[in-house]
């Protein structure tokens, strides 16, 4: 079936996006999310020779990113959202519904997302490439781009007046199934059961990511000011 409908998370980096997006894979009728948009990313992990061009990767959406079923998902941040302005991806992609996933837990996502880069292991089927070493300076950065991101996708939806549907990353680990239905009912998919014996990510977050947050509260906690964006 040619795809007609489909959605797209709007999310930022450390936010459970790639958990969801198994989960969502997992039904067989709600499409195989995944960054279409990240050509390094997919070569880097399972994807030999896949283009750059951002038209090229929309192909790839309706092609590879659909079920039988007609419903295709991806998942994109607003830096590849850029990438792909100039291929209309909004326009290009049919019955385009919109999802808005983020993370309560701020710290805890600049965290993951600081010791990701320290490491290389973005997800927990992967090897580490290097080692976890404190550093509250990029903890504090990554802080500030996951505040501007987020801020990028309000701003996006109030500018042009669409109304996303919305997750929230430990709402998800909490009703996995709850999660599915919202997406379901978005695209109008019925029966949308997630296995998640398919998912094979485990959460990352262990002792160490608790000591790193005690110990960033202990040192920048104190300061008082309101932080500009």
């Amino acid at each position: 079936m040619t795809p007609d409908r489909g959605y797209v998370l709007c999310t930022t980096p450390r936010s459970g996006s790639n958990y969801l997006c198994q989960l969502l894979a997992s039904t067989g009728v709600l499409g195989r999310p995944l960054e279409y948009f990240n050509g390094p990313g997919r070569r880097r992990l399972d994807w030999t020779g896949y283009p750059d061009d951002p038209r090229e990767q929309l192909a790839v959406v309706l092609r590879e990113g659909a079920t039988p079923n007609g419903c295709y998902g991806l998942k994109i941040f607003p830096s590849q959202a850029d990438q792909a302005q100039a291929a209309g991806w909004i326009q290009a992609l049919p019955n385009l519904a919109f999802v808005h996933l983020r993370r309560e837990d701020l710290l805890g996502q600049a965290i993951s997302w600081a010791r990701g880069q320290l490491t290389g292991q973005y997800r927990s089927a992967s090897l580490a490439r290097g080692e976890p070493v404190y550093d509250p300076d990029r903890i504090e950065a990554r802080l500030g781009d996951i505040v501007r991101e987020e801020a990028r996708w309000s701003r996006f939806f109030a500018r042009t007046g669409r109304t996303p549907a919305r997750l929230v990353y430990e709402a998800v680990i909490a009703d996995p199934q709850g999660a599915v239905d919202q997406v379901s009912r978005l695209v109008g998919v019925e029966r949308a059961v997630c296995d998640p014996s398919a998912v094979d990510l485990r959460i990352q977050r262990d002792a160490l990511n608790a000591e790193w947050r005690i110990r960033f509260l202990a040192e920048r906690g104190g300061r008082d000011q309101v932080d500009p964006v």
